[in-house]
């Protein structure tokens, strides 16, 4: 099973004083397929670890020894991505949510590793909605 990482468990994985370290940490794992994310997600991450340069890196060390492949935005993506922001302004949706929804739609991944549920619960791939974990 392949899946899409959002910013907070991303977070958790690397952060020690986060609640859902552990759970995390548990969840890699045992996990056994391919993990994606994008650009925002990654640029999320490093700001909210911004209090430890040694956090940071080691948020980069996943892309770099390939425990998670970046998947870049293109003109295509961000106008699905724009399209996205406009039909859940109403939660409202972030750009890095609608950049892993985008990520979804091309790669046609249900599977989001996410603490976002309420957000991901709502929105859809084709009518379909998402797998949350962990």
């Amino acid at each position: 099973m392949n899946a899409i990482l959002d910013t907070g468990p991303w977070v958790a994985l690397i952060d020690r004083s986060e609640s859902k370290h552990d759970i995390c940490v548990q969840w890699l794992k045992s996990y056994s397929g391919k993990l994606y994310s994008t650009e925002a997600v990654l640029t999320e991450v490093l700001y909210l670890l911004n209090f430890s340069v040694k956090a940071q890196t080691a948020a980069i060390d996943f892309v770099l020894k390939s425990v998670i492949e970046i998947i870049p935005s293109n003109v295509e993506s961000l106008q699905k991505a724009k399209k996205l922001i406009k039909k859940y302004s109403d939660l409202p949706m972030d750009y890095a949510d609608a950049t892993i929804v985008c990520l979804a739609m091309d790669t046609r991944i249900h599977n989001i590793i996410t603490f976002d549920q309420k957000d991901f619960n709502i929105y859809r791939l084709k009518n379909q909605p998402f797998v949350i974990s962990p």
